[in-house]
């Protein structure tokens, strides 16, 4: 025998073994999906209490659309490691589900995890919140630590209990940021920025050094308006003398020294919670409404958020219409190109309009717009797709959450209607560009640039290159030309004079309530009313249509290893068990990536942004 033929039979029997044992595997792996998928359709599935309470405990912040890419999404909730948000909607339909459960004795309100809102997506819990109380059913809303935003949906509750070592912090209203105009002269950058608008205060930060005396005023009108409204929503609820919030806020230290320094104390003396109770003494006055855990009788009988929201969308599915108002919701910083859900994307977003406008049975659509603006051009692509919509003779209603400022309105200003809630965060019409040229740096540390062109312009925007005086004029040029698009485009759709349209831009923000009064947006009102213009704007009576959410859906594949891994939970084996805590490098490289978060809003092909600082804490 040659020894050739040795080797290719020792080959030959290798790989017979090796595809044996594929097909081994594959069995084993083929018995083990069949049992795991067995195992939980066999098992009993989780029953919901005859009578318990409905625990809600919001955390992170609230917000109109979940961020990231939906497949990831659902991963990383069945391992447990999703960032921290609670959709506001996930809120209002539990309450409103257990407004007419029998099943449903109360509703623990745990806002210990809870950080924040905008106002009026706070407003909206809140009327869900007494829409629930109308049932005769109580609310008892409690906290380790009542942050301001989770003391607002607290006050609206029939009981609402402080740990007693924990603490009500009523901050106010604040608009704060960083300068960084000396540290960009010390490290040699020449920060170019163009801009139009006396209060576009977005650049501010790379120009100087503290708060322009018109971005103050912009914004302290603002805070003083939302601390107002505040202040009167928690007094109302909570049934306080006029004045009590501001005075406990103002006061603190006197009142907590007043209490000898027990601040918990100080919050109960002062009637801002009804009583300190520990968290054994808060479960046993649960029972009392809720009767005893069956399986534990140190807790209370209950039923978290998630899994009842699970079990009552599934049972009361609402019935597909013929005729429907469609729902895009656009929320987050407004990018070019594709982006995840949290943040728009022109391409993304406009594609989700073309779908609305494919869908014959969508009749009009709502844009539900939660934004600060970005990039320019990455609006106009979406305000495009608008004006598609409404050719094909499809109305579109602007519906303005927490804010919907600068490219935020820029999306809006061209719809049939905008209606906005009196304390979205609206306007900031103005517009900007900046270009940092590194060429002094880089000569500290002995780095020339130099070469040969044709035109002035071939390596005029080089970022280790001076900008010259002909391509800064250009620049200035170009933002200038965009501002008075976006004014012409405000005159034209809001039946408004140019110069009307500029006294009131600027990159002035306003109140949704100030906005009605400058002509910017139609009506005050909620998601729920602009469905309803929207709706009459198509000629659809009340009843005869549904509401359609068009949104970026899981694929076949995506949606057949959910539901595998879903199973797999569910026959009680843990997915996160699978998942690798990540290496070092890997944790050093996510938290890079968070604070290099900030450079994505620049990504607008001209370098032209429509953007508002719009945080108020």
């Amino acid at each position: 025998m040659s020894k050739g033929n040795l080797i290719r039979r020792m080959l030959a029997s290798l790989w017979r073994g090796l595809n044996g044992l594929r097909k081994v595997l594959h069995l084993v792996l083929l018995l083990f999906i069949f049992l795991v998928f067995f195992g939980a359709m066999s098992g009993t599935p989780p029953l919901m209490p005859k009578k318990a309470a409905l625990f809600i405990q919001p955390s992170g912040m609230l917000v109109e659309q979940l961020e990231g890419d939906p497949f990831d999404r659902a991963l990383t909730e069945l391992v447990g490691d999703t960032p921290p948000q609670t959709l506001v909607q996930d809120v209002v339909d539990a309450l409103e589900f257990a407004r007419t459960d029998d099943r449903i004795a109360a509703v623990h309100l745990e806002l210990s995890v809870f950080a924040s809102g905008g106002l009026n997506k706070l407003q909206l819990v809140a009327q869900a919140i007494d829409a629930f109380r109308e049932s005769g059913k109580p609310v008892i809303a409690s906290a380790d630590f009542f942050a301001q935003q989770g003391y607002y949906l607290a006050a609206h509750a029939d009981e609402l209990y402080l740990h007693p070592e924990g603490l009500v912090l009523l901050q106010g209203y604040g608009s704060f940021r960083n300068y960084f105009k000396d540290a960009i002269d010390l490290l040699r950058i020449d920060w170019n920025v163009f801009r139009v608008g006396t209060h576009k205060s977005f650049v501010e930060p790379y120009t100087r050094m503290d708060m322009s005396p018109e971005d103050r005023e912009s914004r302290s009108r603002l805070i003083n308006q939302f601390w107002s409204k505040y202040q009167q929503d928690v007094v109302a609820a909570r049934g306080l003398p006029e004045g009590a919030i501001d005075d406990y806020a103002q006061n603190m230290v006197e009142r907590v020294a007043g209490a000898n320094g027990d601040i918990a104390a100080a919050a109960r003396d002062n009637g801002l919670v009804d009583d300190l109770l520990s968290r054994n003494a808060l479960r046993e006055r649960i029972k009392e409404y809720a009767g005893v855990d069956s399986d534990d009788e140190a807790l209370y009988s209950s039923v978290s958020m998630r899994e009842y929201l699970g079990q009552m969308r599934l049972l009361h599915k609402p019935k597909k219409k013929g005729k429907n108002v469609a729902i895009v919701v656009a929320a987050g910083e407004i990018l070019d190109g594709t982006q995840p859900p949290g943040t728009i994307g022109g391409d993304s977003t406009a594609a989700l309009l073309r779908n609305a406008m494919s869908d014959e049975t969508v009749q009009a659509v709502v844009l539900r717009v939660d934004s600060p603006g970005g990039s320019s051009f990455a609006s106009e692509v979406i305000a495009n797709e608008i004006a598609a919509l409404q050719a094909a003779g499809k109305p579109v209603v602007a519906s303005m959450s927490s804010v919907a400022a600068s490219g935020g309105y820029w999306i809006s200003a061209g719809a049939d209607k905008i209606i906005a809630s009196p304390s979205t965060v609206t306007g900031s019409i103005g517009v900007f560009g900046m270009i940092p040229t590194f060429q002094r740096s880089l000569d500290v540390v002995g780095v020339a640039t130099d070469g040969v062109a044709t035109t002035p312009w071939a390596g005029a925007l080089r970022l280790d290159r001076e900008m010259s005086d002909a391509s800064k004029q250009m620049v200035q040029m170009l933002v200038e030309n965009v501002y008075d698009d976006f004014i012409s485009r405000v005159a034209e759709h809001r039946g408004l004079d140019k110069q009307t349209v500029d006294s009131i831009g600027q990159g002035q923000v306003w109140t949704g309530a100030d906005a009605l009064d400058n002509g910017l947006v139609d009506q005050l009102g909620d998601l729920d009313d602009a469905v309803a213009v929207a709706a009459e704007l198509a000629g659809l009576e009340e009843g005869s249509y549904g509401r359609k959410t068009i949104r970026r859906e899981l694929s076949p594949t995506e949606q057949m290893i959910v539901d595998f891994l879903t199973l797999v939970k569910s026959a009680g084996i843990d997915p996160s068990g699978f998942v690798r805590e990540p290496a070092p490098v890997a944790v050093f490289a996510n938290q890079l990536h968070k604070l290099l978060a900030d450079v994505r809003k620049f990504n607008d092909p001209r370098g032209v942004y429509t953007h508002c600082f719009c945080e108020i804490d």
